[in-house]
């Protein structure tokens, strides 16, 4: 019987799996299609929430320890599979912030590099931009990362672990109940028993945790982006780093290519990418860098982020059900909260003193009744 079985490919799981087994655990990862091949290949690969300063503590507690966590992480993959996924730490520069006092004082509080720039930094840092910005923030210390190829790495090390078993394209039907206690689950390629489960599904979760009465908050919220093909200029790219403005996001690959992010919409499951979405990325493209109006899209796609309430992840122990825990409603910031997500619940498993503090993002029924009202009694 396995240690543990996860239950979804995506970044968080792929990591739970990885570190559990290094551990000296045996672990299978059940995943519906092919891992990685949802959110965590949908999303752009910032590795921080856009606007850090308007996430609450325990979110930006997670993703501080993460980011400084993806350096050695790119460089290990690299080593240990061969596949790149090109971490880039080129900074970020925010155009048109209305909250700059609030931004300041989180950076200062927390001690990030953040500053007030003027045009002429902020033009000699990237050319091609808009004409007309007077000023920008600047953020030196934010790296992004090749989110497809982040699963790519993680997929082939796991692949050659001697304590994982990959088994995609399965779907998990149900789960096997013995009194209150979970003993494994039952799929499209018959029972696979463990000790514990730790479903990681995402914007899935919902649904997979709905057929043992609970009723988790955690939605899918539709995410459209696109890619350009982008012409070196004069020795370097059109774009060279992370650029942010009224929630959109340009975001420069090593290669040349430029993504451009993303809407939000509620749409249930639907992944759809749609006419309307298209032409409102690339109007926002043009409005930060006119010459992408001339540049090929090459690609135009829809995910689905994970949602719930606050955008606090629900990570810990499910009340009620022994043997069953959770990690999923990362929403906007799975890639960005994964490294520290993860090991925050390994630690928990495996009985270790844990990196942070878990409360904020247990599931007990206070936490559950405090974040969504609907759901207490």
């Amino acid at each position: 019987m396995n240690d543990f079985l996860i239950i979804g490919g995506g970044v968080i799981g792929m990591m739970s799996a990885w570190q559990l087994a290094d551990a000296g655990c045996n672990v299978t990862l059940i995943e519906r299609g092919r891992c990685a091949n949802e959110a965590s290949w949908a999303g752009g690969g910032i590795v921080s929430p856009l606007y850090p300063w308007r996430h609450l503590e325990p979110i930006s507690q997670l993703s501080r320890w993460s980011e400084g966590y993806y350096p050695a992480l790119a460089r290990q993959l690299i080593e240990e599979t061969g596949i790149d996924p090109e971490y880039r730490q080129k900074g970020l520069l925010y155009l048109l912030v209305d909250d700059e006092v609030e931004a300041k004082a989180w950076a200062a509080r927390v001690e990030k590099p953040l500053e007030q720039v003027s045009a002429n930094f902020l033009y000699d840092k990237e050319p091609y931009l808009a004409s007309g910005f007077d000023k920008a923030l600047w953020m030196p210390t934010l790296g992004s990362i090749r989110n497809p190829r982040l699963g790519q790495a993680l997929r082939a090390r796991l692949a050659s672990h001697s304590r994982v078993r990959l088994e995609e394209n399965t779907q998990v039907n149900g789960f096997r109940l013995q009194r209150d206690r979970l003993e494994g689950v039952e799929t499209s390629r018959g029972v696979f028993s463990a000790g514990r489960v730790v479903v990681c599904g995402g914007a899935w979760t919902g649904k997979l945790l709905k057929s043992l009465g609970v009723e988790l908050p955690v939605r899918p919220v539709k995410g459209q982006m696109m890619i350009f093909k982008t012409p070196p200029k004069h020795d370097r790219m059109l774009v060279e780093r992370v650029v942010l403005m009224d929630g959109r996001y340009l975001i420069p690959r090593s290669d040349g290519r430029l993504l451009i992010g993303s809407t939000l919409e509620e749409k249930d499951f639907d992944k759809s990418a749609t006419d309307d979405a298209k032409a409102s990325l690339l109007d926002s493209a043009v409005a930060m860098v006119p010459e992408l109006a001339k540049c090929e899209i090459e690609h135009h796609w829809a995910g689905l982020r994970p949602g719930a309430p606050d955008g606090m992840p629900f990570i810990g122990a499910v009340p009620g059900i022994d043997g069953l825990f959770v990690n999923a409603g990362h929403y906007r910031n799975g890639l960005v909260l994964a490294p520290a997500a993860t090991r925050l619940l390994v630690d928990q498993l495996l009985d270790r003193v844990p990196i942070l503090d878990p409360e904020p993002f247990h599931l007990s029924a206070s936490t559950i009744e405090a974040r969504h009202p609907s759901l207490a009694g």
